[in-house]
């Protein structure tokens, strides 16, 4: 992200806050960025701060929106949006409470070659879609192992197969899953029911191989993409692309590029999902 805020046209990457602030200054020399500030709060009252774009851990998400959006400031949030539909909500509430803009950075939503594919489906009968997303994690003190910073398969790279599914085919009218726990869920395989008959089969998992898959099955073809999720290193650079629709929207006062219902409908599949699996929510 900090590469895109700095390259993309119509944004100044101004300032940065960590908790570890030597750590903040050695990324603000890397991508000179030209204030660090002390912490959190302290950005939030820079006065020559527009928006902010929030990375951290999920549970995290929801009180510093809050607290970002109740500053006067809009928010990227990095995904997923909140722990679960009923944190989205409250955050959109609070940003159209604020008058201030409220997007997830679901930054694949925005290369081309996924929006060529998206258009290309769009008047093509879809019978079967699977999409999958996991990769190994080692260092057993990782964040995402952490169920109290909302971790998880699900939430961490679930989002990304549910949205992709939601993306093509709609709201499910169904959900099965199943869950392998750990000390969070280590892996998730959901299946989806649409109407009309079509299928969708869903993969996240922390315990694979590093693994992204799309494979779309339609009735005159079958559509297969690898790493659809995170191709950044392509001339297309999706974060840069996903800021700079995101700052236009703030410029011209438009809705964001990818609404706030979306993000909220795909927190409520991910509630189904768990729910289905039999898993506990994620608070």
């Amino acid at each position: 992200m900090l590469p895109a805020l700095r390259t993309a046209a119509g944004a100044e990457l101004l300032a940065i806050a960590a908790r570890d602030g030597e750590r903040a200054r050695e990324l603000a020399g890397r991508y000179d960025v030209p204030r660090v500030h002390a912490d959190y709060a302290a950005l939030l009252a820079d006065p020559d701060v527009d928006a902010v774009y929030l990375p951290l851990p999920n549970s995290l998400h929801l009180p510093w929106t809050l607290r970002a959006l109740a500053a006067g400031k809009h928010v990227l949030c990095e995904k997923p949006l909140a722990l679960n539909a009923t944190e989205a909500r409250e955050m959109a509430e609070a940003a159209r409470s604020a008058g201030r803009l409220l997007m997830e950075a679901v930054m694949y939503r925005f290369h081309p070659r996924m929006r060529e594919l998206a258009a290309s489906l769009a008047a093509t009968e879809i019978r079967h879609l699977f999409a999958s997303f996991g990769f190994p994690i080692r260092r057993l003190d990782s964040y995402r192992l952490r169920p109290e910073l909302g971790g998880g398969a699900l939430l961490d790279v679930g989002c990304y197969v549910a949205d992709l599914a939601r993306w093509l085919l709609g709201e499910p009218e169904r959900v099965e899953a199943v869950v392998h726990r750990g000390v969070v869920d280590m892996s998730c395989s959901a299946l989806l029911g649409f109407a009309g008959g079509a299928q969708a089969s869903l993969y996240a998992s922390f315990e694979s191989p590093t693994y992204q898959e799309l494979a779309v099955v339609c009735a005159d073809r079958v559509e297969r993409v690898q790493t659809p999720f995170t191709a950044w290193r392509d001339p297309d650079d999706p974060y840069r692309l996903m800021v700079e629709a995101f700052g236009a929207a703030v410029r011209e006062g438009a809705p964001p590029p990818l609404p706030i219902e979306s993000s909220i409908a795909n927190m409520a599949l991910l509630d189904r999902i768990r729910d289905a699996a039999g898993t506990p929510d994620a608070r």
